[in-house]
């Protein structure tokens, strides 16, 4: 049995044990087993004998922050099966690995601050943190949801990473200092808050003001000059700039470096598919690439065309100048 394996089956059954006891919902329990082994205490002593010796297996020699993430994930991804949600979805695995990727080619040896305006469970936020190559990593989140925030606290601390978490409105003014790098599944859809979407440029790209623009000029608007905005943004974005107001924002602000468009597979129906979406905020030295990277992806589960495709990325990257 593999180690991501085995820390999912002690986070699966301390939440079932949790979760009879107090007659809690399946991720609600999730949070509660992550406190008792973050902390080492054990809040329910109805079933300390049956909890201590789940916990006693769960730190070992050799375990890794991505080993603990990729379980988590799986315990999450059970409970949102259990109880479906419409905002709650988590990225998954090899589009988080594919970012993290980019972001450590972005980044390279040096320190660096990384913000999620919409962190959901802490998923991507943290799969990007543990691939990128410097350990001074500076990170913050925020989310509205105040379940979907517990868990992205309960992932950070089991990883032992320090991440700021902010339980509210991304698209409300967010109190962090400008970032190096962006990152974010965007929401999508209708921005319900008219008073705090008149406050963006982009309220206006459509009849209504559209959550996946204001998160793109949020991005920016918390980047440092020369910072990247590291996005997954529905394939439908561009059809609905039928005014042009996005392209001439994004013209004025930021560089497109690159646009890749995700596999179908990925994605349950094709109304839902995405792409990632790469900018560089505008500011000293900042060039325009030789040429934008746009691309279709090769189905993940080939192997050969995705190998290519990678070695073919990172030669884009070396040489975009």
């Amino acid at each position: 049995m593999s180690t991501v394996s085995e820390l999912f089956s002690v986070l699966d059954q301390s939440s079932i044990l949790i979760k009879k006891l107090r007659g809690m919902d399946y991720l609600e329990a999730l949070c509660e087993t992550a406190e008792n082994i973050y902390n080492d205490v054990i809040k329910e002593n109805e079933i300390r004998d049956k909890l201590e010796p789940l916990y006693a297996n769960f730190f070992r020699e050799g375990l890794t922050a991505e080993d603990i993430r990729r379980a988590f994930q799986l315990a999450a991804l059970k409970g949102m099966k259990k109880s479906p949600h419409p905002n709650h979805e988590i990225t998954p695995d090899s589009i988080v690995l594919l970012l993290g990727h980019i972001a450590s080619l972005l980044t390279g040896d040096d320190p660096v601050s990384i913000l999620d305006p919409a962190v959901g469970t802490g998923n991507l936020l943290t799969g990007i943190m543990n691939q990128v190559k410097n350990n001074q990593v500076t990170a913050c989140g925020a989310d509205t949801d105040d379940l979907l925030i517990k868990l992205a606290y309960a992932n950070s601390n089991l990883q032992q990473k320090e991440v700021h978490l902010f339980h509210q409105d991304g698209l409300k003014p967010l109190f962090v200092e400008p970032c190096d790098l962006v990152v974010c599944d965007v929401p999508v859809g209708i921005y319900p808050d008219e008073r705090t979407a008149k406050a963006y440029e982009l309220s206006d790209v459509g009849e209504k003001a559209y959550t996946h623009f204001l998160f793109i000029e949020q991005g920016l608007k918390s980047l440092k000059n020369s910072g990247y905005l590291l996005y997954l943004i529905p394939n439908r974005l561009f059809a609905e700039d039928r005014d042009h107001h996005f392209h001439q924002f994004i013209q004025d602000k930021a560089v497109i470096l690159a646009l890749l468009q995700l596999p179908l597979s990925l994605f349950k129906n094709r109304a839902a598919a995405k792409s990632v979406f790469l900018l560089q905020k505008k500011g000293e030295g900042v060039k325009m690439p030789k040429q934008a990277l746009l691309a279709e992806m090769p189905q993940f589960s080939d192997e050969q065309e995705l190998r290519r495709f990678m070695l073919s990325l990172d030669d884009w990257f070396k040489h975009r100048l």
